[in-house]
């Protein structure tokens, strides 16, 4: 017989700390879990494996320019459904629903700013809003940035982030974007002026097939897919195995496609440097 009794055990069970949501982001090229105060602070880079996230439209304009430069361009103009298109979702729902996820109202961000205190013209197509893909209005846009930049004597910077290529939803209307847009950068051209193009993850079909691919210099980030027809329907159509790394920035650097690869973080720096030797 125990001495004291019986001793008597209570359980308490503790409630699991629960982790709010949006504190953490896998890296899609290492599946680190990544700190997104840290990533954030890293430009949205991962530390581990240097995988450049996708950045919107408006972190690159503060990225790229220098703090309250910028003035947009047509910032009221949007798209209309000439075709009527419908689908397992209208091009009405998908203008609508992008529009309120990004605070966007096109793909396209267009505008004149300052880059360490130079002037240029630049545009970027923001891969969050229908792929990035290029409609007329995306077109019209870009087309009149070059305008303005060529009228003012400026140079041109567009941040492609297009994996949609040209805009299935408007047929016709959307090819013609890509004329028009390389016979703006054509002019723009003849009258001694500096085109520079960065692409980034993913840039892709029509954007990459016209103004993407036409510049003075071409740079993009690391690791960003780059071409026209993505890898699988390539390797589908051949029935080849594709070479590892294909339509990455790395393997287009150097089979000559581009002039060379720059990290996010020096990105401004390489620009203002390009603009002080070429402009």
């Amino acid at each position: 017989m125990a001495l004291f009794g019986k001793p008597k055990y209570t359980i308490v069970r503790l409630k699991k700390k629960e982790i709010p949501d949006g504190l953490w982001t896998k890296c899609e090229g290492c599946s680190e879990t990544l700190y997104n105060k840290t990533l954030e602070e890293n430009l949205k880079v991962c530390p581990k494996c240097n995988y450049h996230f996708t950045l919107g439209a408006q972190e690159r304009i503060n990225l790229l320019l220098d703090k309250d430069t910028f003035e947009e361009f047509d910032k009221d103009m949007i798209s209309v459904d000439p075709l009527d298109f419908k689908g397992p979702k209208t091009y009405k729902e998908k203008l609508s629903a992008d529009q309120s996820a990004t605070g966007l109202k096109e793909a396209a961000l267009t505008g004149k700013g300052r880059l360490d205190g130079k002037d240029a013209v630049i545009a970027i197509t923001d891969s969050r809003f229908i792929m990035g893909s290029m409609g007329s209005v995306v077109g019209e846009k870009i087309t009149r940035g070059i305008e303005f930049a060529t009228k003012n004597k400026l140079p041109v910077i567009i941040v492609s982030g297009s994996g949609g290529g040209a805009r299935m939803h408007e047929g016709m209307y959307s090819l013609m974007q890509m004329a028009k847009t390389c016979a703006a950068l054509s002019y723009h051209n003849r009258q001694g002026l500096l085109y520079i193009s960065v692409l980034t993850n993913p840039t892709m079909g029509g954007v990459m097939a016209s103004f993407a691919g036409v510049a003075d210099i071409i740079i993009a980030e690391p690791k960003a897919l780059i071409g026209f027809t993505g890898p699988r329907v390539i390797e589908q159509t051949i029935r080849q195995k594709l070479p590892t790394g294909f339509q990455r920035s790395e393997f287009v650097l150097e089979h000559g496609l581009i002039d060379m690869i720059v990290h996010r973080k020096n990105m401004k720096a390489t620009l203002s440097q390009l603009l002080d030797y070429l402009s």
